[in-house]
């Protein structure tokens, strides 16, 4: 039983009672016996030790070695269980964050990235394709996709091994094969489902909510030169789907409700599908901040993405896809409209690097405004590359 408790907490501290973000944890004295946690200052609340102590109807759900079976409880479960939790904030259910041993919080079921900040966009369009549009035709029509790797979602502090693949320089009449000289951070926010849908079964933008459990942050490592040798005209694959990185926690939807807000203004009308003029404020306004090796090289505003993550998942599965528990997409490259609002080094240098080097260590940390000045917190990502590991098949 812990005996710790967060007396008080720092002011300002973005992991407060109106934050409560959920994961999973381990301590030395049982290894092996992964359960639900929530993050309250730097301390963790054995959510699983409080629930069995106070013979929660949840008990079994925060027992769980993931998030998965209180995500697939539905939204009337998450708000009971956030309740309950609130109880127990004052209560000896508590471990140092320092003492225990953070996991995966959920096991990914498929993994979806989009390409949702116009800025990111346009950016890379005129660094590809200089003298021509920044934007394709489609991009304000809907928001582009596509299948990530769900195996290599890895949690935060998950060291970054140095992809290796073919890659061409224009000037090369053949490709080589090797380690990418050209590794990158894409900054990125992550929506975790909760609730399933069948196929058949388009989710409306009034219905995000139902679905959608919780937020995160997202570093969604590229390798730039292995990505633009292969990915015309399929799209993106050996170049991305080497590590996604992700946080500990998973930041429930509803604490950010004081923090909503609403999308730029749209260039065109919206298929009614994605319309969401009658909607809540489908943005929100998180503060992210990138650093490497301890310097800070950006803040990118989520509040400058043009498509909101409503938007995002009804597009998913408006052709029948269905959701199942512990589906994740992210909302691409977070850039804005500012120099040090950029959200990847292909941006920040203009595609001349330098690029990521070996040794590099890359955190990425957010936060939102809350009710009566609080701040809202994302758990923070970090990765650290390494090199390469395996010489060339054949070699």
């Amino acid at each position: 039983m812990p005996q710790h408790h967060p007396r008080d907490l720092a002011e300002g501290d973005p992991f407060g009672p109106d934050t409560l973000p959920y994961g999973v944890f381990t301590t030395p004295d049982a290894p092996d016996r992964p359960r639900v946690g929530v993050r309250y200052g730097a301390h963790v609340l054995d959510a699983a030790a409080a629930a069995a102590a106070h013979g929660s109807a949840y008990a079994d759900l925060l027992a769980a070695p993931t998030l998965n079976p209180l995500m697939a409880a539905g939204r009337p479960v998450w708000q009971a269980v956030r309740a309950e939790v609130r109880g127990w904030l004052d209560e000896p259910y508590f471990h140092p964050l320092e003492e225990v041993t953070l996991h995966l919080p959920f096991e990914v079921a498929d993994y979806v990235d989009f390409y949702a900040s116009e800025h990111h966009a346009a950016n890379v369009g005129r660094i590809f394709r200089p003298g021509g549009e920044a934007l394709t035709p489609n991009w304000k029509h809907l928001p582009i996709g596509y299948h990530g790797r769900a195996g290599t979602v890895v949690v935060t502090g998950t060291d970054v091994v140095r992809p290796q693949g073919q890659r061409k320089a224009p000037a090369d009449d053949l490709p080589t094969f090797g380690p990418s000289l050209r590794l990158d951070i894409e900054a990125e926010v992550g929506f975790v489902v909760g609730t399933p849908a069948p196929e058949n079964t388009p989710v409306p933008l009034s219905d995000f909510r139902k679905h959608v459990f919780g937020v995160c942050l997202v570093n969604d490592w590229s390798s730039r030169d292995l990505q633009s040798w292969e990915y015309v005209p399929l799209g993106p694959f050996l170049g991305k789907s080497f590590a996604t990185s992700v946080s500990a926690w998973i930041t429930p939807l509803d604490a950010f409700d004081a923090s909503r807000t609403a999308p730029p203004a749209r260039t065109y009308p919206l298929l009614p599908y994605l319309d969401d003029s009658a909607d809540e404020p489908g943005g929100i306004d998180l503060r992210i901040e990138v650093t490497i090796n301890g310097e800070t090289v950006s803040r990118p505003p989520f509040s400058a993405m043009y498509w909101t993550a409503a938007q995002q998942l009804a597009h998913m599965t408006v052709n029948g896809a269905s959701l199942r528990t512990g589906d994740f997409y992210a909302s691409g490259t977070v850039s804005g409209p500012e120099p040090d609002q950029l959200g990847c080094l292909l941006e920040l240098t203009r595609g001349k690097g330098p690029f990521l080097a070996d040794g590099d260590e890359v955190t990425l940390t957010a936060w939102a405004p809350g009710a009566n000045g609080a701040r809202i917190g994302l758990g923070e990502v970090t990765g650290r590359i390494t090199p390469a590991r395996t010489a060339p098949p054949g070699s």
